[in-house]
């Protein structure tokens, strides 16, 4: 493409995207080439309904689906995880105003957008079966590069089925807009505002799956004082909550989605040959630890994690 020789390339994430600044007309030129369905096409149709609802996110500028890119509005380069690195910085007045941000989202009744296809798109249902499957992957990609066959044929087949009997005893109903990749990375600070970028795979499921991916993110370490803090506002500025159930589908979800990050970690290591991945696992791990000891459903797996993986889980 000829147009790419004028573009900046910028820094990637985890997906098959590539990313150019065009300084000119301050937009960024989103290029996938591999699931370019879900990383152009939805990506702006989820978009256009968080910006419906008064969510700063990346407007469409031009589109050349038949190219495989699309043009979006740029929010710059800093990112709130960027901020928060700074130790001097308040970090609970900006979860504050994040978690603003999140009751915002949550409020989302929008689930069919034309995408620019003139199209109707549909938020799809964060069904059962898909977080079964993501927590699977912790058994296809780390497992095997620390387990031998038989004690991993083992592993798994007990794993998947403690995997299922969580996933059965959550409270909360898939009635709920969810980003699912809800983390400091993934918000903009531009203009004195938040913007919110990566949308694509949001689906409609459990409310307390977002606040677990933000609480409990990899990419930042933060203290568990703080994280109860920023739990604790949330609880706050959403009186409906029933604080029992919903502290229990938090600790599952936020057990499932790290047993799901070190195997998507451990395959873009392995797999895409990104390697910086890797040394996120045992912060990962650090966080599973936290929270598999607070509830009485988790007694078996931490007991099978316990005994397989003893470095992480004590």
């Amino acid at each position: 493409m000829k147009r790419l020789a004028k573009l900046k390339k910028i820094k990637g994430d985890a997906s098959f995207r590539e990313f150019y600044r065009n300084q000119e007309n301050n937009s960024i030129l989103v290029l996938s080439k591999k699931e370019k369905l879900k990383n152009l096409l939805i990506y702006d149709a989820i978009n256009k309904i968080l910006t419906k609802n008064k969510i700063l996110a990346p407007k469409l500028l031009s589109e050349n689906y038949l190219n495989n890119y699309i043009e979006i509005q740029d929010f710059g380069d800093q990112t709130v995880f960027e901020i928060l690195k700074n130790n001097k910085h308040n970090k609970y007045a900006t979860f504050k105003r994040i978690i603003k941000i999140l009751n915002k989202i949550q409020l989302i009744k929008d689930k069919k957008v034309k995408n620019f296809k003139n199209k109707l798109y549909k938020v799809q249902e964060y069904k059962k079966k898909i977080l079964l499957d993501e927590t699977k992957l912790f058994c296809d990609w780390y497992v095997p590069n620390i387990l031998p066959e038989l004690k991993r044929i083992k592993f798994n087949k007990t794993f998947k089925l403690e995997i299922k009997y969580l996933v059965s005893k959550l409270n909360y109903k898939n009635d709920t807009f969810v980003h699912r990749d809800f983390h400091v990375s993934n918000l903009m600070y531009f203009k004195e505002n938040i913007a919110l970028i990566d949308s694509q795979d949001a689906l409609i499921g459990n409310k307390a799956y977002d606040l677990a991916s933000l609480i409990d993110d990899v990419r930042l370490k933060t203290s568990n004082e703080l994280k109860e803090k920023v739990f604790m506002f949330y609880i706050k500025t959403n009186k409906k909550i029933e604080l029992k159930k919903f502290k229990k589908d938090f600790e599952i979800l936020s057990i499932l989605r790290n047993l799901k990050i070190i195997g998507i970690f451990t395959r873009l290591a392995v797999r895409d040959n990104k390697k910086k991945y890797i040394k996120l696992i045992p912060y990962a791990w650090e966080m599973i630890n936290n929270r598999i000891k607070k509830q009485n459903e988790f007694k078996n797996l931490m007991l099978l994690l316990k005994i397989n993986f003893p470095k992480f889980i004590r």
